[in-house]
């Protein structure tokens, strides 16, 4: 498959693509613009005024005139002095992504950059010789300059890159590959840097995870409220009505139909117990709420990827290059943090569920612990305490990284987003809810089988249970239940459990 890029939108599930091996293509128009503005930088270098990082220093140093004869020591000396990037390496999906949403916004054609430049980029994303970038070093303004100098080396010839499943020095790849390294010339190395596409790339991944997670958990919810024998009336589409959050009505729509033909929920509905718990009443107003923020963060993210984040930036027709404030990563700090909390609810609710289950409040579950010997087994105990710390662990990570600001560049660049510190934190907070419903999805299913007598699930819930029992068998005492919680946390994660559900029910709606 290819895609083409040429500064415009690209769709999550073009990317999905793109990280799935599909390749990138240049539009012939696109080339053309980007060697139209190239010449228009050139001119406006033999005039002699000057231009903000073109012939100019950088950062508090931009009052400082370069001149011609060192424009080009002058660009190698900005990506040597800012491959500055220090932890461990981002994983070679997420700097892959980085790389195709960088080189997208050069096809923009704002940038100034040499085509010959360009397609060395493009060359190294088709062959997928990602550069390694290490994961900090970044305040988020001017967008993300260290870890994205680390591209910018690899151009040069120089820095390390995953080849072959290992990491080897860019320039040993490139003798390998019979690739020629290239010279920076004027404007080229601020125009490989300049941008938030590290903040980007890892939001898109962690909004690509959430948004299977969201529908895992309103799947993990079914199954908690047959397990626990919880009320299905909570989720009448008249409820829903008098307070119209879109979330909340798609919940309660997938709800009723996971837990459609359910013998379980008909089987007690005349029972004795007036209310349920919030953690299963309130299913559609929590995970409503995550879903609205969750489509928040995906409409900043989509907008960011089509968008041209350099600085300064080239307009040719107009006859000007003018500084501008676009690599600041505000918006994506703010839906980052608001991602990060929704889904740290997500999971807070989901270790309420558990709690529940394993403590059944009026005796709806026959025996504790989610077991049927309990004292003697410890049953699913502290799997919830697993829960338990995952939770109060992503209380801390969901703290907003955006309230924080700290000057940099003596004082030139004073407000600063910490976009990227958002976005890995969000990341991190997502990977521990998979966690988190993959316990409740173990948990869920043990207490169906101790509900034996009360009827079969409904479509999509029955569905999900069969796919977990295939994997997982019914504890009937004490095991290691870590790979038992492994199992499910691969179900989940490679979309299995989804895939489940929707086969029986059709799409659930995010």
């Amino acid at each position: 498959m290819i895609i083409e890029i040429d500064g415009g939108p690209l769709s999550l599930e073009q990317i999905s693509e793109f990280l799935g091996g599909a390749k990138i293509e240049i539009p012939k128009k696109t080339a053309a613009r980007i060697r139209r503005v190239r010449k228009f930088v050139e001119e406006k270098l033999d005039s002699g005024k000057p231009y903000y990082g073109i012939n100019t220093g950088f950062g508090n140093m931009a009052n400082c005139h370069i001149s011609r004869e060192d424009l080009e020591k002058l660009q190698e000396n900005l990506i040597l002095s800012h491959s500055v990037g220090v932890g461990d390496p981002l994983p070679l999906e997420t700097s892959l992504l980085v790389m195709l949403l960088r080189a997208n916004v050069l096809a923009a054609g704002y940038s100034g950059i040499r085509y010959e430049t360009f397609e060395l980029l493009i060359e190294l994303i088709n062959r997928r010789l990602v550069a390694v970038i290490p994961e900090q070093g970044s305040v988020g303004a001017s967008g993300d300059l260290a870890p994205l100098a680390h591209i910018a080396l690899n151009l040069i010839g120089r820095g390390e890159i995953h080849y072959n499943g290992i990491i080897m020095p860019a320039a040993e790849v490139f003798n390998s590959e019979r690739l020629e390294p290239i010279r920076l010339q004027a404007k080229e190395g601020l125009a490989l840097i300049n941008g938030t596409q590290v903040m980007t790339a890892i939001g898109a991944i962690a909004h690509l995870r959430m948004r299977n997670l969201i529908k895992v958990a309103d799947i993990a919810g079914a199954l908690s409220i047959e397990g626990d024998l919880a009320s299905l009336r909570p989720f009448d589409e008249r409820i829903q009505k008098l307070r119209p959050h879109p979330g909340q009505d798609k919940t309660a729509r997938n709800i009723r139909a996971l837990l459609d033909g359910s013998g379980m929920i008909a089987g007690h509905r005349n029972c004795n117990r007036v209310q349920d718990p919030y953690s299963f009443r309130c299913i559609p107003q929590v995970h409503g709420a995550v879903k609205d923020a969750a489509e928040y963060s995906r409409s900043v993210l989509l907008r960011e990827i089509g968008s041209c984040t350099d600085n300064p930036l080239i307009f040719d027709k107009d006859d000007e290059i003018i500084s501008g404030g676009n690599f600041h990563g505000e918006p994506l700090a703010f839906a980052m943090d608001m991602l990060a909390i929704a889904a740290a609810e997500l999971g807070s609710i989901s270790e309420r569920r558990v709690a529940v289950l394993t403590t059944p409040l009026e005796g709806e579950i026959p025996t504790r612990s989610l077991i049927s010997n309990p004292g003697l087994s410890s049953g699913l105990m502290t799997s919830h305490v697993t829960m338990s710390a995952l939770v109060s662990e992503n209380k801390a990570l969901a703290h907003p990284a955006s309230v924080d600001s700290i000057p940099t560049f003596g004082g030139q660049e004073d407000h600063v987003s910490m976009g990227t510190i958002a976005a890995r934190k969000a990341l991190k907070v997502v990977e521990n809810v998979e966690k988190i419903l993959a316990i409740e999805l173990f948990a869920a299913c043990q207490a169906i089988d101790l509900q034996r007598g009360h009827g079969k699930p409904g479509k999509g819930t029955l569905a999900v249970y069969n796919l977990v029992r295939s994997e997982v068998e019914t504890a009937e005492e004490d095991r290691e239940y870590r790979f038992d919680i492994e199992s499910c946390i691969h179900m989940l994660s490679d979309g299995r459990v989804v895939a489940a559900a929707e086969e029986a029910v059709g799409i659930l709606i995010i």
